[in-house]
């Protein structure tokens, strides 16, 4: 019973969110480091987009640079708080701290205003922030290679140091505004928009792709669903979506699954049913999927009744890919009954007690359909 054990785990399970707290007043430990930083370390120069999507909950940044590992030092964010981005003589502490902030409830403009405000180095510096309202916020020192700026609209802030000139932040902004899709899909038609407009007036060397949403991760035990980097590359972009694509069909599908069930925990029932609805188009999108992939996002569309016949279309695919597995056999029977079908789910029920080492929970469902039950048996009539 391997996915309805894994649902009821992750049910139950507590994602847990770790920030340092720093007070409002804090000190930033600028002062002695900063002349250092600025003499010993190469200039972060680069493009970047820091931005939220309200409907799947997901926060992310997109970075490219002529910078060695950019995806190490320029993005960070946290599920549920926000996202920074920190680059030209980038300060690295803006990442933490400006996440301990969002986290206390600090708005992204009063973020950026604690973090410059304490940094005397704070001319050489670019920061975009999104708070967990979507609300953007941008600083761009003066000191900051030309061209350099910034440029903030709904739900997002772009930003860049030493690029081609200002339509490269223009053509980003563009980009994300117009584009459909989920939020990684939109940060990379924004990068590359970035690059065709200009980029970086150095060249390219890296680029990283970070979104968190809530039990997003590996396993649903983390909030980290995206974080590829591509470190050292001709074409950064080019091969970051790659990377993407090859993310999308080994991870995506079960870390929208993953989060469905962490937004219901959480009571967040319009999250959740977006993330379903992402999972369903994903599946119908994507042709090599594997059975029990395919079978985790009918059973899950079937137990919150929502299309259901495009859920026996994925369960009708799981069955032809794993015949002998009673648990997609079971999820195929158990959407017939819904839709109505009741002969062929008794004959599908049937099926699956056969092939089952540990036949009760499907045997439960059958006798009931048998004797005319209308219960379509989730949790095997307990």
């Amino acid at each position: 019973m391997y996915y309805r054990n894994l649902r009821g785990r992750l049910a139950s399970a507590v994602i847990l969110s770790v920030f340092t707290i720093w007070t409002i007043g804090l000190t930033l430990p600028v002062t002695a480091a900063g002349s250092l930083h600025l003499v010993g370390n190469p200039n972060i120069s680069t493009f970047s987009i820091v931005a939220y999507d309200p409907d799947l909950r997901e926060w992310g940044v997109a970075v490219q640079s002529r910078f060695l590992a950019v995806g190490a030092a320029v993005p960070f964010a946290a599920a549920e708080t926000g996202a920074v981005a920190t680059q030209a003589w980038g300060n690295m502490s803006y990442g933490p701290e400006g996440l301990a902030l969002l986290a206390m409830g600090v708005d992204a403009q009063t973020a950026v205003q604690v973090l410059t405000g304490k940094d005397d180095q704070k001319l050489f510096r670019q920061l975009g922030i999104v708070d967990r309202n979507g609300s953007p916020a941008a600083y761009t020192g003066s000191e900051c290679q030309a061209w350099a700026g910034h440029k903030t609209g709904q739900n997002y802030t772009v930003q860049g140091n030493i690029l081609t000139g200002g339509e490269v932040v223009d053509a980003m902004a563009t980009a994300f505004e117009q584009s459909k899709g989920p939020l990684a899909d939109r940060l990379l038609a924004a990068l590359s928009a970035g690059q065709d407009a200009g980029g970086d007036s150095r060249g390219r060397q890296s680029a990283a792709l970070l979104i968190v949403r809530r039990g997003g991760g590996y396993s649903g035990l983390s909030d980290r669903a995206v974080d590829l980097r591509v470190d050292d590359h001709p074409t950064p972009i080019k091969e970051l979506k790659r990377i993407y694509d090859l993310h999308l069909k080994t991870f995506g599908m079960l870390s929208y699954l993953y989060s469905v069930t962490e937004f219901e925990a959480t009571g967040d029932p319009e999250a959740a049913t977006a993330c379903l609805d992402r999972c369903l188009v994903m599946a119908e999108s994507l042709p090599d999927l594997e059975p029990v992939v395919l079978n985790a996002v009918a059973w899950s569309l079937a137990e919150k009744g929502r299309e259901l016949e495009r859920a026996l279309a994925l369960a009708t695919r799981a069955v032809k890919g794993a015949p002998d597995d009673a648990n997609i056999v079971d999820t195929l029977a158990t959407l017939h009954f819904l839709l109505g079908h009741h002969d062929k789910a008794i004959f599908l029920e049937k099926h699956a007690v056969e092939l089952s080492d540990e036949p009760e929970f499907f045997q439960k469902k059958l006798d009931h359909w048998k004797n005319g039950g209308t219960d379509p048996g989730f949790d095997a009539l307990e």
